[in-house]
């Protein structure tokens, strides 16, 4: 299994840590360089291919950078750009495919790290076999650096940095490429460490059950199971402060001068809503996967893309979809996830689960207002859990059983906790005369 520790590394010296930054700022100017030359390569209007971008002289730049960043380092980096264009490629293919929805905004070329005048990226990427990882009480991580380094600071060539806090998966099997940053937002210096760990480590599910997620514009995840567990993560407050973020972004940008496109203030917001954004997806996932584990959940099934941009098309449903929730990271995030405790985790289509009335199955009577689902025929309940019993009810093997009042949780910038509208009185609006049908997720009776 493909696993990945992140953690924070302090230089244990101020020489190490003028050493470290060179590092970066080499590996970033490199990137930069190589990135440059592709991308003229990409824009040139003579007849070119996009194929051209692999033209650039990348063994030139490497020989530049190779004395500074050690050779090993300096191929790994252009090998991540190289990546990086071509994932690039794969994404402009997919939105040249009318049928594939997966893809729905002309993706951009890879982008630079930065710049010299406002400020590079401090980034690069470390070979397997030229860093090593040392777990314990003091836990270390050592990193090799090229001669001329090694000559303007007197070193030894091998970097030692403290490792602060603990890895998810200190036993692993093979360690991958380390990537390794400053992050400019906490002021820290942060590594990613990708691993392979024994299927041993997988955790097995408890039971058969089955769950079904709704994921929504305002409520982030609606959860229904087939134990008859209920779970919403209410998303408004997460994104009014993406939102605001967003506006700030733009109202820097509306003041820059002529012919500047970016500053490190923007470039700061832009960081910070992200890592609001990843942090919260994250511990959304892994508070969700403890508690179906708990439920003896093995298989979720979770609603395709293409389902979500038909049912919901307004402007600011799709902003949020795109580049709020980052539905494709979540659901890979999700999956990954899910392997540690062996669930499954499987895309299924959930067309109009969204409108379909739970009570008479109609789709085309029901209307809604807000986070309320309502029907002619007297059915009035909460609209994306009754999405998610219905779409769990469409394609779960085994029965639904009656459902609990569902769980509401809140966001609080470190973890997701039970809301206080969790167990509302008045929670429950649907037709009295169907009272004795063992209850419903829109209802949260049982």
């Amino acid at each position: 299994m493909k696993r990945t520790n992140t953690f924070t590394v302090r230089p244990l010296s101020d020489n190490g840590e003028q050493l470290l930054r060179d590092l970066l700022d080499a590996s970033a100017a490199l990137w930069n360089e190589v990135n440059y030359q592709r991308l003229m390569r990409y824009n040139d209007e003579d007849g070119f291919e996009d194929e051209d971008v692999w033209d650039a002289d990348t063994g030139r730049l490497e020989g530049k950078y190779k004395g500074i960043v050690g050779a090993s380092t300096a191929q790994q980096v252009i090998r991540k750009n190289s990546e990086a264009w071509r994932g690039f490629f794969e994404l402009k293919e997919a939105y040249h495919v009318p049928e594939n929805q997966s893809v729905t905004e002309h993706p951009e070329p890879t982008g630079f790290w930065g710049n010299q005048d406002d400020g590079r990226k401090l980034h690069t990427v470390i070979r397997n076999t030229s860093y090593t990882v040392e777990w314990g009480d003091r836990s270390r991580l050592e990193v090799l650096v090229g001669s001329e380094l090694k000559e303007r600071y007197n070193h030894t060539g091998r970097l030692r940095l403290e490792i602060a806090g603990e890895p998810n998966w200190p036993d692993y099997e093979k360690q991958g490429r380390l990537d390794l940053w400053y992050d400019e937002t906490d002021s820290t210096f942060r590594a990613s460490q990708p691993v392979t760990v024994s299927s041993d480590e997988q955790a097995t599910p408890l039971a058969d059950e089955t769950a079904a997620l709704d994921i929504g514009a305002n409520n982030l995840v609606a959860c229904t199971t087939t134990s008859g567990e209920q779970y919403l993560y209410e998303g408004r407050e997460l994104f009014q402060r993406f939102r605001e973020t967003t506006r700030e972004i733009g109202r820097l940008q509306s003041k820059l001068e002529d012919g500047r496109y970016s500053s490190e203030r923007i470039r700061r917001l832009y960081r910070r809503r992200t890592r609001r954004r990843d942090h919260a997806q994250e511990a959304l996932c892994r508070d969700l996967l403890e508690r179906l584990y708990a439920e003896g959940v093995d298989t979720v099934y979770i609603g395709g893309l293409t389902d979500i941009l038909e049912t919901h098309w307004l402007v600011e449903t799709n902003a949020k979809t795109h580049n709020f929730w980052a539905f494709k990271q979540f659901t890979e995030r999700l999956a990954c996830t899910a392997e540690e405790y062996g669930i499954s985790v499987e895309v299924r289509s959930e067309v109009w689960t969204s409108q379909e009335c739970p009570q008479c199955s109609s789709t085309d009577r029901t209307t809604r207002h807000q986070d309320t689902l309502i029907c002619p025929c007297g059915f009035e309940g909460h609209a994306d859990l009754t999405a998610s019993e219905t779409f769990l009810k469409r394609h779960a093997n085994n029965a639904v059983r009656p459902m609990a009042r569902p769980v509401r949780f809140q966001w609080d910038d470190h973890e997701w906790s039970e809301s206080p509208r969790s167990h509302r009185p008045n929670e429950q609006r649907t037709d009295p005369s169907t009272a004795g049908n063992g209850g419903n997720i829109a209802s949260g009776e049982s």
